[in-house]
């Protein structure tokens, strides 16, 4: 992939949703999320594929600096991979907060998308 086509990455409604109310809790989550969507902006889908879905949806841990527990306490976040050029962030979540998704609230999230 050449330097001038870079991935678009769109943010969906819940996506916005959950991101806006751990903001107001962890200060640093725009800097912590930020080298993940870089990545994904260069067309790196990093993360690990959740299988069962029906769509190509990764999963991808993000460390949070406002508790300092490393990547493992830190950020969770749903995407999902539309086309070469076009990726979805479907959720976001605080490990700390929730252990997981549900399958259903993956759907959910891509149903909203389009």
């Amino acid at each position: 992939m050449s330097d001038d086509s870079l991935v678009e990455i769109r943010f969906t409604k819940p996506f916005q949703r959950r991101f806006k109310a751990l903001a107001k809790r962890y200060r640093q989550i725009k800097k912590d999320i930020q080298p993940i969507l870089t990545e994904l902006q260069a067309g790196n889908f990093i993360g690990d594929r959740i299988i069962g879905i029906g769509d190509t949806v990764f999963k991808v841990r993000a460390a949070n600096s406002d508790i300092p527990v490393g990547k493992s306490g830190g950020y969770r976040l749903i995407y999902q991979v539309v086309c070469s050029t076009c990726v979805f962030l479907l959720l976001i979540y605080a490990k700390s907060d929730q252990v997981d998704v549900t399958a259903d609230e993956i759907r959910d999230a891509i149903n909203q998308a389009f």
